[in-house]
């Protein structure tokens, strides 16, 4: 009972087990002593310890029936050899939410938590969010973490399903998240019981929410922090505790490390064996088989070496992208969706983290339209096949990645980024892929499952056409309005005749503002 008692060390030892499939289970204890034993992966090294060594039990796992939030309905998040990611039961998901705070997990109702620089001071009360705290939720000592439950409530609220969080940035930017027993080196084989099991109370409140946790296992400043850079001991331990106290989560994406590789203006980085090295340990000693993705570079110049590297690796799930100007978004991401389709082996790639680094995503009060990133980055992203988008929120103006606390800054962004989702969730958008049918494909995207389904994106509104020469039959043509949402409309032109290249005619209103077509075939 860490998580209430603060305990720093105890008797009592558990395992976390999610069963895949109801029926009778059987289990067998090994427990064992000895040097080094936590990484080794020797069953026949060390010593028994009795009582508890090769004690046996069974039970009985159903059905639930129950629950009622989405992970426990649908199944764990899997990579599914596609560009997205599917749960168990086969549903694809589109991840959208929060990006910053990158220091969501710098809390201070977490034991033992606290930023070691004096001239930084970025720790979070959530204390706008306790408001969204409900009745039943959870919380620890009498009362805390109401203020980081309810942030979370708040964004299920708005529809999003996914926060990316550092588990460690030691040497990094703010320097107030790690899971061992304080900042120093000497405490880094020793891990904070009481901190990691509030953490643990966090993520399983996400869970319930339908809230994917991105877990970014290291920051850019310390990837050569443990074991420089290597998978030896500490880096072993490291992965070793974050998959035995979080693994069991159904909603759970491993992240390797934000900005991974070596760069001139930074070359204290991991090269290519390392990053090899660290994926693979964590893959193969995962038994559930999360996700893998790594942060990238946010330049094609400096992103390109390393993952040529990674391209085609049968570890690695995906790329969570950093893009350093909105207008090159959709380019990006579809240029490496097609080179990973090319090595045969798919990556889930979603638009994490959008420049300029100092600005990212701005407050609604200094552009409450949020036209550039809606039509280029949320936008882009879904229609270059892209497997969802995280605001982040730049460095100059509070609340920014570090400092914030209160999501209703970017309430609108929320909203927006809810009418795109909404969107897609009617369409098939787990069989279709990006297509240069326009007339203008400089200046609209267009997404299709050929023969069937075709969505054009106004980017700048207008009129457009779109190339049905290899098509036959009679398709529909209905608009939806990407900054309101609402339902499907017609516009000028509701029915075509395919074989040809189709006008699509003009939107029901605001011919000058960006627009979704969605033309289906009858």
């Amino acid at each position: 009972n860490a998580a209430e008692t603060s305990a720093s060390s105890g008797g009592l030892w558990r395992v976390h087990l999610v069963p895949n499939q109801p029926g009778l289970w059987k289990y067998k204890v090994h427990f064992k002593k000895g040097k080094d034993i936590a990484i080794n992966d020797d069953p026949y090294i060390g010593e028994a310890v009795v009582p508890h060594h090769e004690k046996q039990g069974q039970y009985i796992v159903l059905i639930s029936n129950t629950s009622d939030d989405v992970f426990s309905q649908k199944g764990r998040l899997q990579y599914h050899k596609s560009g997205y990611y599917f749960h168990e039961n086969g549903d694809a998901v589109l991840k959208l939410g929060a990006n910053s705070p990158e220091n969501f997990l710098a809390y201070e109702d977490f034991d033992s938590t606290y930023s070691y620089d004096p001239d930084l001071n970025y720790l979070k009360s959530w204390q706008p969010h306790v408001q969204d705290w409900k009745s039943g939720d959870p919380s620890w000592h009498e009362g805390k973490g109401k203020g980081i439950i309810g942030a979370l409530n708040y964004l299920a609220d708005k529809g999003m399903n996914a926060v990316y969080a550092l588990t460690m940035n030691i040497e990094g930017d703010a320097r107030d998240v790690w899971p061992f027993l304080s900042h120093h080196r000497s405490d880094f084989s020793r891990y904070d019981v009481s901190k990691l099991a509030q953490w643990d109370i966090v993520f399983t409140h996400a869970e319930r929410l339908g809230i994917i946790m991105q877990l970014i296992t290291q920051e850019k400043e310390n990837e050569l922090l443990l074991d420089d850079g290597d998978t030896e001991y500490l880096r072993k331990l490291y992965y070793r505790e974050l998959i035995a106290r979080f693994g069991y989560h159904n909603n759970v994406i491993w992240n390797m490390g934000e900005e991974n590789g070596q760069v001139e203006w930074w070359p204290q980085g991991q090269d290519d064996n390392q990053r090899l090295a660290m994926i693979r340990y964590l893959r193969d000693h995962d038994p559930y088989n999360n996700p893998i993705v790594i942060h990238t570079m946010s330049e094609e110049s400096h992103r390109k070496p390393i993952l040529d590297g990674l391209m085609g690796y049968s570890r690695l799930d995906g790329l969570s992208m950093q893009v350093s100007h909105p207008e090159n978004v959709y380019r990006d991401i579809r240029k490496w969706i097609e080179e990973a389709e090319k090595s045969r082996r798919p990556w889930i790639i979603s638009m994490d983290e959008i420049g300029p680094w100092h600005t990212g995503t701005h407050r609604d009060i200094d552009d409450p339209a949020h036209d550039t990133i809606r039509q280029e980055v949320l936008w882009g992203t879904l229609m270059a096949g892209g497997a969802g988008v995280e605001w982040y929120f730049g460095w100059f103006k509070p609340p920014h990645d570090l400092n914030a606390e209160d999501w209703r800054s970017r309430e609108n962004v929320w909203e927006q980024t809810q009418v795109a989702k909404k969107f897609f969730q009617m369409i098939p958008y787990a069989e279709m892929n990006p297509y240069d049918l326009t007339t203008r494909p400089e200046v609209n995207y267009c997404f299709a499952q050929e023969g069937k389904v075709y969505v054009v994106y106004l980017k700048k509104g207008g009129t457009e056409s779109l190339d049905l020469s290899s098509s036959s039959g009679r398709y529909s043509v209905r608009w939806y309005d990407p900054r309101k949402g609402g339902d499907l409309r017609y516009g000028s032109v509701k029915m075509v005749e395919a074989g040809q290249v189709i006008d699509l005619g003009s939107p029901p209103y605001d011919i000058d503002k960006d627009w979704t077509v969605l033309v289906t075939k009858n």
